[in-house]
């Protein structure tokens, strides 16, 4: 889980209580992955994630356990605090603005958990096989005949035409 804390006050209390309810109300799950083998502990996002703040794009790439985290300071303490331990992450934009570069980072963080990977996928059990329905259409299937007749309006205009040449 992943909090983000913006708020501001006069008082210290003041900040300090909108702080902890901002917080609560900022939480957000993480979904890690495996890259290679699901040996163990995942230790990866489980898929690319974008995210964007202003004009920082912040890419998250899955790599293979052991790797770390190959990032600048700021999305490494994000990634780190979201127990992701491998990570390749690759930046765009102005990221000299520390707040848009931490904000993007937490973005493509929380886009992690929209994602719904294939072995997240509930498994569906047919009640039927396929070929009891093949068979049941087979069983109650009827040829219909189509025969096609010109227009009479049509054979008309055509013996009219062809008795005047």
């Amino acid at each position: 889980m992943l909090v983000s804390v913006l708020s501001g006050s006069k008082e210290i209390a003041v900040f300090i209580q909108g702080a902890i309810i901002l917080a609560k109300l900022s939480i957000v799950p993480v979904w890690t992955g495996y890259w290679g083998s699901k040996i163990g502990k995942s230790n990866t996002v489980p898929c690319k994630v974008t995210g964007r703040c202003g004009s920082v794009l912040v890419r998250l790439i899955p790599v293979p356990r052991g790797t770390g985290i190959v990032s600048a300071p700021v999305p490494k303490k994000l990634l780190m605090m979201a127990s992701i331990d491998d990570c390749y992450t690759s930046a765009r934009g102005c990221t000299a603005t520390l707040g848009n570069f931490a904000k993007a980072t937490f973005d493509a963080i929380s886009k992690t958990y929209s994602y719904l990977t294939p072995y997240l996928w509930k498994e569906t059990v047919s009640t039927k096989s396929h070929q009891e329905f093949t068979d049941h259409l087979v069983k109650t299937h009827t040829r219909v005949s189509v025969q096609r007749t010109q227009a009479p309006a049509v054979a008309t205009i055509l013996r009219v035409f062809i008795q005047e040449k």
